[in-house]
């Protein structure tokens, strides 16, 4: 891994002043950007990238673009003839052109960058370009009409970056969509992973335990701004973590709230409700409903496939359409800001941060066991090749199993027990939980395995 000198943008998360830290293992998307870059210096080249809030993906386009002549527009919620007027003076100070606040729309805007890359290479960075559906819905069927006519010939790199995950989604993959289809390239920003997590607490903090590593993954989840907060408080041991996070003007008591208000809109009642209920280990349907007194199958449904907060788990090796479902949350983050945030608001908002600290640190042994078994199935994704990896129980969640990984092509089964710590550990359970598993894959090597904070 490179590193290199570079700051997460502020994305107007905090008031604190910029704190610069190193840019870690994007190598991959920097490379992949180079490539676009050098494409749309003979044919029109039209990027979207897409990831949740706070992943880091101004600052990696900022980054891309740092040596190309690059016209960066934000689009804030705002008149459109005034947000015009702004952007003219980008795109003046840019290019070295002089409108003189000739243009009142996007659409003649758009339409006069277009024509000039005719005769002149350059990139169009468009950030939050979501927003336009509050400024006016009808510039992405303005866009597409002009990109059609004038793409031929023209040489930009027009990158499109926008943070409410779904509307992004929305805009580039429905069908329906005018700007369905017109994309040349497409960039999902994910979490750093537990290589690079290790990486940067090994830079700024080289004694790190198990424990400290654990802390910060349930915290980051590898989410860029996260890390970089954290980083910039020295904020290493769960203890400093959870001082930072439970102190007065925290930036994380609102995070979740922030993040996902503007994904679910008014439904966000519900939505928030669900998810409270998934973090605090109310992973099936029946019971979720059975708390809530209402059908929330759209909702589970949105927030699997249009959101991506949520995802399905069934026991490995079952058939699609077994009813034995639960539901997992994605997001390190969120799922400890509904956990523990979320679920005792009423007390942080009346001050009583200390309050909720103490039950965190109570709960935190059970809390981070299960996030455990998450940690080593990322890591052994890293690891090895595996045709499927999951966790396995029978009905009634008999016989649970943390992990199976299985490689079909090599015929070898994994079957893994996770325990924090180590002594707690037994293989010979493990074995017998196991037996009508390794009975289906009879002529599969299978290897027993227990994992814990020892083997992080």
């Amino acid at each position: 891994m490179h590193y290199r000198n570079a700051h997460y943008g502020n994305n107007h998360f905090d008031n604190k002043k910029t704190f610069i830290m190193k840019f870690y293992n994007r190598e991959k998307e920097l490379a992949l950007l180079q490539k676009i870059e050098l494409r749309s210096q003979k044919s029109a080249q039209m990027t979207f990238v897409v990831g949740r809030r706070r992943i880091g993906k101004t600052s990696l386009l900022i980054k891309a673009t740092a040596n190309e002549t690059c016209v960066y527009m934000f689009i804030a919620k705002k008149n459109e003839a005034l947000l015009v007027s702004e952007l003219l003076e980008e795109v003046q100070f840019k290019l070295g052109v002089e409108l003189f606040g000739s243009f009142k729309t996007f659409k003649d805007l758009f339409g006069y960058l277009m024509e000039l890359s005719q005769t002149r290479h350059f990139t169009l960075l468009i950030d939050e370009f979501q927003e336009f559906l509050s400024t006016n819905p009808s510039i992405y069927s303005d866009m597409q009409n002009i990109w059609d006519t004038k793409k031929g010939g023209s040489k930009i790199n027009l990158i499109l970056c926008g943070s409410i995950y779904s509307l992004m989604n929305k805009i580039f993959e429905n069908s329906k969509e005018p700007l369905f289809g017109r994309a040349t390239q497409r960039i999902h920003l994910k979490s750093f992973s537990i290589t690079t997590l290790k990486e940067i607490l090994a830079e700024h903090h080289p004694a790190y335990t198990s424990e400290d590593l654990l802390a910060f993954y349930m915290i980051t989840g590898g989410v860029a701004k996260y890390v970089e907060l954290l980083i910039e408080a020295e904020a290493y041991t769960l203890d400093a973590i959870l001082d930072e996070i439970f102190s007065d003007n925290s930036n994380f008591l609102d995070e979740g709230k922030n993040v996902l208000i503007d994904e679910f809109g008014k439904d966000y009642g519900n939505y928030f409700s669900i998810l409270s209920l998934i973090a605090s280990s109310k992973t099936s349907r029946v019971e979720m409903e059975s708390i809530l007194e209402m059908q929330i199958g759209g909702f589970l449904d949105r927030l699997e496939n249009d959101f991506g907060i949520i995802s399905k788990v069934r026991p490995i090796l079952s058939k699609p359409n077994t009813r034995s479902v639960k539901y997992k949350m994605n997001d390190n983050f969120l799922s400890f800001w509904f956990r523990f945030i979320y679920k005792y608001r009423g007390a942080i908002e009346t001050g009583q941060l200390e309050y909720v600290k103490k039950i965190v640190l109570r709960d935190y042994t059970m809390y981070s066991g299960a996030l455990l078994e998450k940690y080593f199935i990322e890591k052994m994704l890293t690891e090895d090749n595996f045709s499927a990896i999951g966790t396995y129980w029978e009905k009634a969640n008999l016989n649970e199993i943390d992990i199976v990984a299985v490689n079909d092509y090599e015929k070898r089964l994994i079957i893994a027990e996770v325990k924090r710590q180590a002594g707690n550990i037994n293989l010979e359970e493990l074995k017998q939980k196991a037996t009508s598993l390794v009975c289906k894959l009879k002529d599969y090597h299978v290897e027993y395995r227990g994992l814990s904070m020892l083997d992080m």
